[in-house]
């Protein structure tokens, strides 16, 4: 019996001289496997319908293992991500995290939806590192590892300077920053925006203006944090990492802020 979803590409695997695997994560059922036959040929129907971000609606005979593919139909091919090197880097990144922390079949209608307007957010231009630094504070609760964000996670003091210690998962106050040695220093701005990022509800985000130190001080919190309690070994994680130095190259920003609406 074939069935309709509303998906997003995850991934593919070549099977075979024509046909593809496919990874999708529905609406419906969560992630999902199906075999697209004769989808590696550049006249097949379902050729474009399984590149790697695209968004539509699928018609797919289910199964325990691996379904089959019969039809779809573009909603959004996602192009503009995959033709910029940056943006097609940062969406691969989140799909592949949202990929290793979900389950084969487990329905998350929440995530499909952040999944699917992180990257209509990253196709239409806004600032790529700032979206993804919210994709991840939000991908902390799916993952069941929230750090303590409104309070000092030792005494409770909502009020002061704060740092963040992955040690101890969470904030610290000035009064008690001494308990962890390795705790990350804090600008304000920074204290501010991992609270806005992880509460925020995505479809209001507007604008704001972020300072090239204060993505430095996000990003080293957000690895030390992922690498110490996900558990996850991402490669688009590396490639990440490499083009943001390609990026750090190119830039003539000269630490000015960067601009998209809150």
């Amino acid at each position: 019996m074939f069935e309709t979803c509303e998906a997003i590409v995850m991934r593919t695997v070549d099977y075979g001289e024509t046909n593809k695997i496919v990874t999708l994560f529905t609406r419906e059922w969560g992630k999902v496997a199906a075999m697209a036959r004769g989808a590696k040929k550049p006249s097949s129907r379902l050729s474009a319908v399984t590149q790697p971000l695209s968004y539509g609606h699928y018609v797919i005979r289910r199964s325990r293992g691996v379904g089959v593919l019969h039809q779809g139909e573009l909603i959004d091919s996602m192009r503009t991500l995959r033709e910029d090197l940056f943006a097609a880097a940062y969406a691969a990144y989140i799909v592949e995290l949202t990929d290793k922390s979900t389950e084969e079949q487990k329905r998350n209608p929440y995530l499909f939806e952040l999944l699917l307007q992180t990257l209509q957010y990253m196709s239409e231009g806004r600032d790529l590192e700032i979206l993804t630094f919210i994709y991840e504070m939000k991908m902390l609760a799916v993952l069941g590892i929230p750090p303590v964000l409104d309070r000092c996670v030792r005494c409770g003091a909502t009020e002061g300077r704060f740092s963040f210690s992955v040690k101890e998962a969470g904030f610290l106050c000035h009064r008690c920053e001494a308990s962890d040695p390795h705790r990350f220093p804090l600008s304000s701005a920074s204290v501010r925006l991992l609270r806005l990022f992880f509460h925020i509800d995505l479809a209001r985000l507007g604008s704001i203006s972020v300072k090239e130190s204060t993505k430095m001080e996000l990003c080293a919190v957000l690895s030390a944090y992922y690498d110490e309690y996900a558990g996850l070994s991402l490669k688009t994680k590396r490639f990440l990492q490499q083009i943001g130095e390609l990026k750090d190259k190119l830039s003539s920003d000269g630490g000015q802020g960067t601009s998209f609406s809150l």
